[in-house]
């Protein structure tokens, strides 16, 4: 049987192909349809840091929620430089995130010339996780009771040593700025993470330490039998994760105002539907009662935000302390 050509039948079916092969297309780009479909990692900085406990809190409902396990890397050092690098120059695809905060994103800028990456052009904000404060405490065996007093000693001492969560750190500013404030002498001791700083004062090693809440959560709570006592925060006014420390302005020094800060940065270059992916998870995960609470009862206050306003606040703070750290003379020590 001879075929019969019919010119509006394929005319139809031109049609149809057109119309569907844009579709198909839009469907195969679309990155953020089967994203995460393996492992995710978040670099978390050092253990015991407030970073490594926002990125376990973060990692374990993100599993719950996407049912792919998501692995917390912890490498320490260089003031959180060392795996906030890692995220910058790894595939931007997503898979790969970093717990940033003040030192690798802000202060590193400035502090180290040579710095690997560009946390304007080479990160990729997703959202701001948390905001608190970090806390002035001091060893048990400091004869001091309040910031006046502890003042008092360290000038009758001349100067006194500071242990830190690393260079550029916000524990770090924290005490110089604080020692600006004041008007002592502080020597700076860094360590490779919060935690390790936490030992070290706990120890005795050093005598006082500019920590967050969180790192100092089990002797806070420790009350009279803790080694650690807590003076003030690093605002003027009482933080609501820590009512019970006085604010800097009630302490005698209102200028003092160091916030401590975390968001969460990926790869630059990352797909957009991936970022508002992540976004709208985090987001949502954070907002629930349940992890509110939780991290509130630990001395850190949830604040989750777009992506532009993280970008945006990172802007403004690299712009607000700078002239800060040159000033001072901070330097990565």
């Amino acid at each position: 049987m001879k075929h019969v050509f019919r010119p509006a039948a394929l005319h139809c079916a031109l049609i149809a192909a057109v119309v569907s092969v844009p579709g198909a297309a839009f469907a195969q780009a679309d990155p953020a349809k089967d994203f995460p479909n393996r492992p995710l990692r978040i670099m978390g900085q050092g253990v015991g840091s407030t970073a490594d406990y926002l990125s376990r809190v973060i990692g374990q409902k993100l599993t719950e929620r996407w049912g792919q396990p998501v692995v917390v890397d912890n490498r320490a050092g260089a003031g959180g430089t060392i795996p906030t690098e890692v995220v910058a120059k790894a595939s931007p695809d997503g898979y790969s995130l970093a717990m940033g905060h003040a030192g690798p994103i802000v202060s590193a800028v400035t502090l180290y010339p040579k710095l690997g990456y560009d946390p304007v052009r080479d990160l990729q904000p997703v959202t701001m996780v948390a905001q608190g404060v970090t806390t002035l405490v001091v060893h048990s065996s400091v004869p001091a009771s309040n910031v006046k007093e502890l003042v008092a000693f360290i000038r009758q001492k001349g100067r006194l040593p500071y242990g830190s969560a690393g260079n550029g750190s916000i524990s770090h500013l924290s005490a110089e700025l604080f020692g600006k404030v004041a008007g002592v002498e502080l020597d700076h001791i860094p360590y490779k993470s919060a935690g390790a700083a936490l030992t070290a004062l706990l120890s005795g090693e050093v005598p006082m330490a500019f920590l967050s809440p969180v790192t100092v959560a089990a002797q806070l709570k420790a009350g009279g039998a803790a080694k650690l006592r807590p003076l003030v925060v690093s605002t003027p006014k009482r933080f609501v994760g820590a009512p019970d420390i006085p604010g800097a302005a009630e302490a005698g020094f209102p200028q003092f105002d160091a916030k401590l800060w975390f968001g969460l940065f990926t790869t630059a270059k990352t797909p957009r539907p991936i970022v508002e992916k992540l976004n709208r998870a985090v987001v949502e995960i954070l907002g629930t009662p349940e992890v509110r609470e939780m991290l509130l009862k630990q001395g850190i206050e949830t604040v989750t935000s777009t992506p532009e306003e993280l970008a945006k606040f990172v802007r403004v703070e690299i712009d607000r302390w700078t002239p800060i750290i040159k000033a001072a003379g901070i330097t990565a020590d």
